[in-house]
């Protein structure tokens, strides 16, 4: 430092590079007094009194700090995930800087944590481009990140648990006791390993980046060209997909409410399904109009808490009403081994598509705050824990409960839930059964919301890349509206969806099960044949020759049993 010492009040200007050169600030400083408005340093976050620095210019290394707003200005810090704290920067004495250059208040780019070392940061952090996330703080994910562990047990709750475990007792019949726990219990775990490398790789220490959504750090991590070729098309149909299904089983579910509380004297006129489904759309669409993922928290623990509802409720109608008269435990035998072979891949196809959430995990963390002392990963893996702790509950009794009750007789459509109409109707509580439809319709209409998020952010990003400025509420609104009904004219148009349980199960299993496994190898770069290198390319290939064998057989067994097709007549 020279003999010369003048503090932080003297004039500070700063000339921002431009990204194609090198990228670098170059902050200039000396005693000349300067107004009030040229000023540029935060008062609240850059007050640092006693501090001194040196009356020579001064450059420093760090990111571009090109976050542009739609006015053309910089862009403050507002988002939720930003740092407050900006880069430490390394400062090395440089001579003939131009003093006058000046340009407007700068910040840190509001979508960087404060994870790694400050020079580590400075060097990594410029090989991203900061356009592509310096919106987060307008996105329906990013907009709040005040999530807690409860949030995020609430999230993965009601995310974790749906129709698809209802039918769980129909993989039994194919692989019959001793297979059927093997194959629910390894699945199980296999997912929740994935589970926990999906909330270890959110965020890293190395970019100090977080990755978001799913997708995200697909296209992160593999590039763009292979995330539209292998992931976009089955994360986005688990988002949309899974809402248009809700729409079938939320709408029946609303019929067959209305039909027991009733009764069968009810002289007034019903609804046709139709239009059961269109009273669950405009539900669903008026609850999609909270603003983000984060005000959705109370919405999910509502779904979470009915969908441990009903099923409980129907494992122990199941267990406590007995066994059905003739049942059998003995697994369902094909005509030709092909056969066979295909009803089998079929059954763990069931059994994989009972876990899901995964697409949604990357999402549910990113609602948390996030520090190098206290990084999301640690609430959010307490909640996940506490989430699949019930999951399994459910999920377990579920399965072995309703196998043990119906054996070979439970209907391969719908599962437990058309079991328990079809044969405990009469001799159980209406009470009962109008609590467990009210129960499944609720849970439809919350998870709705949840796996409907992505979608609702995607369609925001769209316009937020264009417009460069939030998403005005009656553009959000039209847009969420118009996706529900577009859910709903395809929930009317193909209502069989619920068949191809077996197919969707095969196509889904990469973001559970593979491409994780693979995430973590490219990102985290274990050492050669070490247990964990072993253990992921083991799951990853295997999850991705599963998945291939399962969309066949998911196809084979839906042409050689048939499917009653009805396009535009739901039931």
């Amino acid at each position: 430092m020279g003999d010369e010492l003048t503090t932080v009040e003297d004039n500070i200007s700063i000339t921002s590079i431009e990204p194609n050169d090198d990228p670098r600030i170059i902050i200039t400083m000396s005693a000349t007094q300067v107004d009030d408005d040229d000023q540029i340093l935060d008062a609240g976050d850059h007050h640092d009194h006693g501090h001194v620095i040196d009356d020579d210019a001064v450059s420093a290394s760090a990111p571009p700090m090109e976050s542009s707003s739609p006015e053309g200005t910089s862009t403050s810090t507002t988002s939720p995930s930003v740092s407050r704290k900006p880069l430490l920067l390394s400062i090395v004495p440089t001579n003939n800087i131009n003093r006058a250059a000046a340009t407007p208040k700068s910040h840190t780019p509001n979508f960087f944590t404060p994870l790694g070392s400050p020079i580590r940061r400075a060097i990594q952090l410029t090989k991203f481009d900061p356009r592509s996330q310096d919106h987060d703080a307008w996105l329906p994910i990013t907009e709040s990140r005040n999530g807690n562990a409860y949030y995020a047990a609430f999230h993965s709750l009601c995310s974790g648990i749906g129709i698809p475990a209802l039918v769980l007792p129909v993989s039994f019949t194919i692989l019959g006791w001793t297979w059927g726990v093997i194959s629910l219990t390894l699945a199980f775990i296999w997912q929740l390993y994935t589970l926990w490398l999906l909330v270890k790789l959110h965020e890293s220490t190395k970019t100090g980046m977080r990755y978001s959504r799913y997708l995200q750090l697909f296209s992160a991590t593999f590039g763009d060209k292979m995330a539209k070729i292998f992931a976009v098309f089955p994360i986005y149909y688990l988002s949309g997909g899974t809402c248009c299904a809700l729409i079938i089983v939320g709408g029946s579910s609303m019929k067959l409410f209305y039909e027991i509380v009733c009764g069968h004297d009810c002289t007034s006129k019903p609804l046709t399904a139709v239009e059961w489904y269109l009273v669950f759309t405009c539900a669903a669409v008026l609850l999609s109009q909270l603003p983000n993922l984060n005000s959705i928290a109370g919405v999910s623990l509502v779904g979470a808490i009915t969908a441990i509802g009903y099923c409980t409720i129907m494992w122990l109608v199941a267990v406590t009403e007995g066994r059905l008269d003739g049942v059998s435990y003995d697994p369902i035998r094909e005509n030709t081994n092909t056969a066979m072979v295909f009803s089998v891949l079929n059954a763990l196809g069931i059994i994989s598509f009972a876990f899901k959430g995964h697409n949604l995990t990357l999402e549910i963390q990113a609602t948390m705050p996030s520090s190098e002392k206290k990084p999301s990963h640690v609430p959010m893996w307490r909640g996940v824990m506490v989430a699949y702790l019930v999951i399994a509950m459910c999920l377990f009794p579920l399965a072995i409960g309703g196998y043990w009750a119906y054996g070979h007789k439970i209907p391969p459509n719908g599962g437990m839930m058309t079991a328990i109409y079809e044969y405990h109707g009469r001799d159980t509580s209406q009470w009962v059964l109008g609590l467990t439809s009210l129960f499944i319709v609720m849970n439809a209409v919350s998870s709705f919301q949840i796996f409907g998020m992505p979608m609702f952010d995607d369609m925001e990003s769209k316009y937020i890349k264009r417009m460069r400025k939030p998403c005005p509420w009656w553009i959000r609104s039209i847009s969420r509206a118009m996706f529900g009904y577009g859910c709903f004219f395809i929930a009317v148009a193909i209502p069989f969806l619920g068949s191809f349980a077996g197919l969707i199960g095969g196509i889904s299993i990469p973001i559970t099960f593979a491409y994780p496994c693979f995430l973590w190898l490219k990102v985290k770069k274990p050492k050669k044949y070490s247990f964990m290198w072993f253990l992921n390319w083991g799951l990853g290939l295997l999850g991705t020759v599963l998945s291939i064998i399962l969309i066949a057989a998911g196809i084979y067994v839906v042409i050689d049993t048939g499917i009653q097709v009805s396009f535009f007549k739901p039931q």
